[in-house]
């Protein structure tokens, strides 16, 4: 399986597989609650690592705390090659609305809690969540984000659904070790969605080229199969391939730098997909 390095020009870089898992789906139905089948989600956590997966996106705002502690309850101690990823920027209401929580004081309350209910002492890759035109500036969410690197808490800053002019701004800001955007064969620019903007891959992906960033395709199979375009299900076929493992190997052949999430529901489908994906 190949690989992607985080923040290569860094003295402390991360080298990870480049087909990671998000464990967003985990949760109850809308991202709320536990799951269903605890035990089944833990296990797609352990086949997913079994399979080669170094790479783990969550966030504490999912479930709420649920991937985190399904994650540490299914892996702890954790491999020494495991990368964990996690989000801030947002939270849940009791009504299981998606609303900015971006304060410095928020920001640090979120890291907080992410240290402690996945039981690290730092986290190496943290995805600041933009959530649109809001009263906190980038700069100062950033800032902050900075503030807590320096602290030792955080070992990396990396950015999520974030704009071009956006992600050019907070390359001015400081070291920006990775983008996390939605990106997809189907869909590559920005679409609306009601919980508001989501920015497309493709709109910075020659940026994150440029300065050697690693995109992170999120959503890349929600959106993968528009009813007009059926050319994925054909490329499927010529490769007895499944649509999934096809739009995967389109996001890998797209960049040297795109290192694509899956979100799997179900253990058996997470074993098929995250094995070998086609070449063709």
């Amino acid at each position: 399986m190949s690989t992607i390095t985080i923040a290569s020009n860094s003295a402390h870089s991360l080298t990870v597989n480049r087909l990671g898992y998000g464990t967003m789906r985990l949760t109850g139905p809308e991202i709320w609650g536990e799951p269903a089948n605890r035990g089944e989600a833990l296990q797609i956590l352990r086949t997913a690592v079994e399979s080669g997966v170094t790479f783990l996106d969550t966030a504490d705002y999912y479930g709420e705390d649920v991937t985190n502690r399904l994650i540490r309850e299914a892996l702890y101690p954790y491999p020494e090659n495991l990368v964990i990823c996690t989000k801030v920027g947002a939270t849940r209401r009791q009504d299981k609305s998606w609303v900015p929580f971006n304060t410095p004081g928020n920001l640090r309350t979120s890291i907080d809690n992410n240290l402690r209910t996945l039981g690290q002492e730092q986290i190496q890759l943290v995805h600041l969540r933009l959530m649109g035109q809001g009263p906190v500036p980038l700069d100062e969410q950033l800032g902050a984000m900075f503030e807590l690197q320096r602290e030792g808490k955080i070992q990396h800053v990396g950015l999520s659904n974030v704009t071009r002019p956006e992600l050019e701004a907070g390359l001015g800001l400081g070291s920006i070790a990775t983008v996390e955007n939605m990106y997809s064969y189907a869909q590559r620019t920005t679409v609306q969605l009601p919980h508001g903007a989501n920015p497309g891959g493709e709109e910075v992906l020659d940026l994150c080229e440029q300065h050697s960033i690693p995109l992170i395709p999120f959503f890349s199979l929600v959106h993968a199969l528009p009813k007009a375009d059926n050319r994925i299900a054909e490329v499927a076929r010529q490769h007895n391939a499944t649509e999934a493992q096809i739009n995967i190997a389109w996001l890998l052949h797209r960049s040297p730098g795109c290192s694509p999430f899956r979100g799997l529901p179900r253990w058996l489908t997470c074993k098929r997909t995250c094995g070998p994906q086609p070449s063709g």
